[in-house]
């Protein structure tokens, strides 16, 4: 069976995923190596996503070391990924579904277990996602939101040394690298309540679209349910032409439920709206036109 080259971001996670998926393939029988390319993402850390010029922060140079044939396979924490893919790449699989729960870290002395989430009044929350600042100011408006970028073990060091009194990261993220959080209280956010990103906690792999024989193998690998229900996710991000910087949390936990969380502001705070249907066909439209009246 032929060498795949895997192409992945430096990072602690970014590393974590891509070994999970080439542990997988070799699983198979597959010949697997790692090649790490450095993305905007991860060369600019002074601005937040907001201020970052376009979309796909994290994805453009591994999607073209892709198109140029210098890897043969980029996995992505799917989230991350545009919605509208460059020509000629396809997402061959998707994984199964981590935690999508975002999580909110809180030093012990900023606890106040007579507040939501625990959080002491004004306390200064680190986050650079525009969808996370937008539910906090639903929630907790009387808080101080302070950007916050860096891969999870330099955020998690910054509210360490005491920058902020509380964060918020992917649950999914911080489960994959097994980091000791014991040191802070832990608030699990529930995702039907404070929504996460669409796709967040699944990795997407992206192959060239002319690449049949990869594909087939990666089909090993493929979980139709989750697929379907990210698509929905997805398709609102899509439709409302979104990248990581829209205050934007679409969550589809099965196949009758969609949770949503909408802000034209994060700091007017987020709109919540839960949608139960019989099916997942049409609901994307349905969720669109109700954001879009809303934005009117």
């Amino acid at each position: 069976m032929r060498k795949i080259i895997i192409g992945s971001r430096g990072s602690d996670l970014a590393l974590w995923q891509a070994h999970h998926v080439k542990s997988q393939l070799e699983n198979i029988g597959c010949e697997v190596e790692i090649k790490i390319i450095k993305t905007q993402g991860d060369i600019i850390q002074h601005l937040s996503f907001d201020k970052m010029e376009g979309k796909g922060f994290f994805t453009k140079e591994i999607e073209a070391a892709l198109l140029e044939k210098s890897i043969d396979l980029a996995v992505h924490s799917h989230k991350d990924l545009e919605t509208n893919p460059p020509e000629g790449l396809v997402i061959a699989a998707v994984s199964e579904r981590e935690d999508p729960a975002d999580l909110l870290l809180i030093r012990k002395e900023a606890v106040d277990a007579n507040e939501t989430f625990l959080l002491k009044q004004e306390a200064i929350t680190g986050t650079s996602s525009a969808r996370r600042k937008s539910q906090m100011m639903r929630f907790r408006p009387d808080i101080e939101i302070k950007d916050l970028r860096g891969n999870v073990p330099t955020r998690i060091q910054k509210l360490r040394d005491g920058n902020y009194d509380a964060i918020l990261l992917a649950k999914a993220g911080v489960s994959r690298l097994n980091i000791d959080l014991s040191e802070f209280a832990v608030v699990d956010l529930n995702p039907r309540e404070f929504i996460p990103a669409p796709a967040q906690g699944v990795l997407g792999l992206q192959i060239r679209e002319t690449d049949t024989d990869l594909a087939e193998i990666l089909r090993q690998l493929d979980t139709p349910e989750v697929r379907r229900r990210i698509a929905v996710e997805r398709g609102v991000l899509n439709k409302l032409d979104g990248g990581c910087q829209l205050p934007l949390g679409v969550y589809c936990p099965d196949d009758h439920h969609v949770f949503v969380s909408f802000s034209t502001n994060w700091e007017e705070g987020a709109i919540w709206e839960e949608y139960e249907v019989d099916d997942l066909e049409g609901i994307v439209d349905i969720i669109v036109q109700d954001l879009q009246e809303e934005q009117d």
